[in-house]
């Protein structure tokens, strides 16, 4: 019995490692918070944090907790980033950031991010 939970073990953890990885690629967007992000702008971010531009208004939306997301506005669509630093550095800039793209958490491995040619 133990030589069968063993081998079962040994099977299910070789599949996990067989299973394709997600293949790098370009998201293009804009570096801003999730909350302005999810409005589409960043007018209610402009009056609620007294600023005046993109980058200052996801800065201090980042302050005050709020995640730095990839947010493509042709699609509509936010996406997570897992590298909170390196975002902040590209914040309000229109961007490409390269990386894996995870559906199941909607999130991108970021790997690189390059201002947008």
């Amino acid at each position: 019995m133990r030589k069968l939970i063993f081998a079962a073990a040994l099977w299910l953890a070789a599949g996990a490692f067989a299973l394709p990885r997600p293949k790098a690629r370009a998201f293009a967007g804009q570096i801003m918070d999730e909350p302005c992000a999810k409005q589409g702008n960043h007018k209610m971010g402009y009056q609620m944090t007294g600023t005046h531009t993109p980058r200052d208004c996801t800065i201090a939306c980042a302050n005050a907790g709020a995640k730095i997301v990839l947010y493509n506005a042709a699609a509509k669509t936010i996406y997570l980033l897992d590298n909170q630093a390196k975002a902040r550095e590209f914040a309000g800039q229109t961007v490409e950031v390269f990386g894996a793209y995870n559906p199941r958490t909607r999130t991108i491995h970021v790997e690189k991010i390059a201002a947008a040619r």
